[in-house]
């Protein structure tokens, strides 16, 4: 486990991907848990699952082998850019102190920092890859890098996790997703491919959508999906429409089966079975055209 969270920080890529110098402003501390604060909008949980078990108890027997980096608060403190999972297993372990590398980030650096420290472990929720790959394009434009072209941008986003520029694009569109929906995607209620074509209804129509999954148990699949987009560009989307197209049932096929000993009853033994089947085919015919003339 201690390889793993090893992993978490590459120090040496984010001067390359930064364009940032090695300085002397560096600086390695052993800084107090209580001084360490939270990324603002943070987008990966910090979960207390059995990885974090495992690194809980490799810091526990090893110490914490990797330093986080911070910035210092204005406030007071310091913001943690990434290392908050070793922060916690920190707590878990009644350890009241970390060392940390004092680094004075500017927040967009600090954003591209953070995200590119998450982005490769495993187990990334949707919900964490959207709003994290959102945080990282924004902080890219606000430096200006390619912002003349969309996406150049978004492949800059994605090459730390080795997603295309489209794949960055589809999964920050789910950002524009009701969170209950956006929770449906994290449980995988609903695959990431119709949530994106989800995400282009308004909030009032994905309101009637959210409503009719959870108070009729119905699904969304990315026929359904298609569906729903087409009817908001049309405008012809409202709240009766989503309920008849998430409630369609589809008709089961019929299907008969015939005994043979029930079926042999009306036939003499020296009927063959083509035989029977043409005689059965003949008075289905003649039942069929009764019926058209009695409609």
């Amino acid at each position: 486990m201690a390889r793993r969270a090893n992993k978490e920080i590459q120090l040496t890529s984010y001067e390359d991907i930064l364009g940032v110098e090695d300085s002397n402003l560096d600086r390695v501390i052993e800084a107090s848990l209580l001084d360490l604060y939270q990324f603002k909008n943070h987008p990966f949980h910090v979960r207390d699952d059995e990885e974090m078990l495992d690194l809980a108890d490799s810091i526990g027997e090893h110490g914490v082998l990797n330093p986080a980096i911070v910035r210092p608060r204005a406030n007071g403190g310091y913001e943690l850019i990434a290392g908050h999972r070793r922060k916690r297993a920190s707590e878990i372990k009644h350890l009241t102190t970390m060392p940390v590398i004092v680094r004075d980030y500017t927040d967009d650096e600090a954003v591209i920092v953070m995200v590119d420290s998450n982005i490769q472990r495993e187990n990334i929720l949707p919900s964490e890859k959207a709003f994290a790959y959102k945080m990282k394009l924004d902080a890219i434009r606000h430096q200006g890098v390619k912002n003349d072209n969309a996406d150049e941008a978004a492949a800059l986003v994605g090459k730390e996790a080795g997603d295309s520029a489209r794949k960055v694009q589809r999964y920050i569109r789910l950002t524009a997703l009701l969170p209950e929906l956006l929770e449906l995607v994290d449980s995988g209620k609903i695959k990431v491919s119709p949530a994106v074509t989800l995400s282009f209804l308004t909030a009032q129509e994905q309101e009637w959508v959210l409503a009719c999954i959870t108070e009729q148990g119905t699904s969304v699949n990315g026929n359904v999906a298609d569906r729903l987009k087409q009817h908001s560009e049309e405008g012809k989307l409202n709240e009766l429409a989503v309920e008849l197209i998430l409630c369609e049932k589809k008709k089961a096929p019929v299907k008969v089966i015939l005994p043979e000993k029930r079926i042999r009853s009306y036939f003499s033994e020296d009927y063959s079975k083509e035989q029977i089947e043409e005689v059965i085919y003949t008075l289905l015919e003649q039942w069929k055209e009764k019926e058209g003339e009695e409609g």
